[in-house]
Order: structure tokens, then sequence, then C-alpha cells
């Protein structure tokens, strides 16, 4: 009878971890090598943006879930030696966008890994999104080879059961 209990109680514990807000699933960033879970089916997008001396094109994947925004950016420089220079600029350009209160990397700063990354930098702000209203940011920057790449997640509330899935999901290929 114990055992019966034990089963119906993992069995509730179950369904209620599964929210059919967040839609967990692996996705692949195409022709790039990282790996990600997100919660819902992203729209993606390109532009070119000046992170380094000439404008390099910028993938984005991004979507809404649970009142949250979960985004993801990638670009190839073609030299690896420019990975620190464009991933500080990337980290500005997003805290301005942000209208961020701080700027300062190690006001920011929040420790997170990611597997085959180097440098890895994890940032977390406040500020205001594009309807001026207050938003919460997790962001974490990090690359591989001349590859750069951008996680993030924004929204007026960021739970640990949403952010973490998120941020422990990313993977580089070959890693």
């Amino acid at each position: 009878m114990l055992r019966y209990r034990w089963l119906a109680a993992v069995a509730v514990l179950s369904m209620a971890a599964c929210s059919p807000t967040h839609n967990w699933r692996e996705w692949r960033a195409d022709g790039a090598p990282l790996w990600a879970l997100l919660p819902c089916k992203p729209d993606l997008a390109e532009r070119p943006v000046p992170l380094t001396a000439s404008p390099v094109v910028l993938h984005l994947a991004s979507c809404e879930a649970g009142g949250q925004t979960f985004a993801l950016g990638w670009a190839r420089l073609g030299d690896p030696g420019l990975a620190p220079q464009a991933l500080q600029r990337w980290r500005l350009a997003g805290l301005k966008s942000l209208r961020a209160e701080s700027v300062d990397e190690a006001a920011t700063r929040w420790e997170v890994a990611v597997a085959g990354a180097a440098p890895v930098l994890g940032v977390r702000a406040e500020g205001q999104d594009h309807r001026n209203q207050p938003v919460l940011n997790q962001t974490v920057y990090f690359a591989q080879g001349d590859w750069i790449f951008q996680a993030a997640v924004y929204g007026a509330q960021l739970p640990d059961a949403v952010t973490e899935p998120f941020f422990t999901g990313l993977r580089l290929s070959g890693s």
C-alpha cells in the first residue's frame, strides 16, 4: 500500500512539473554549434551589427512564454581574437537598450558556466522594456573559437524554475 501511495505522489509531482505555459524543447541554432532548451517555438531574424571594426551578421531566435521573453543570439567573427572585445560591446549595448541602472561589470555580474565556452560572462540587470515598463534581465555572453553567443531572459519576474532550465540547457557542440 505504501508503494502505491509513493507512486501516486510521484505521478502528481510529475504532472505539476509539466507546465502548459513552458513547453521545454531542445533547439539547435542552424549553422552554429549552439544547442539550447527553449520553452516555446522561437521566431528567427538576422541583422548586421557593429560588434567589431566591420559589422557581423547577428542571428537571433526569441519567443515569449509565461510573461518572459527568451532570446538567443549568435555570430561568427572570423577571428577568435575578436571575441572578448565583441562580447564586451554586446554586453554594453544590451545594458544600454534596457536603460539599466548600472553598466558596471562588477555590479551586474553573476556566476554561470556554459560547457565548452570561454570566456563566459553572466549579467543581471534591472531596466525598462520598450514600453517603459520595469524589466528584469539575466543574460550570459560566451564564445567558442570565432563564434560568440548571447542567451537572455527578460520579464517582470524571473523565477529560478524558469531561468534555471534555460541557462543549464545551453551547450555547445563538441562539449
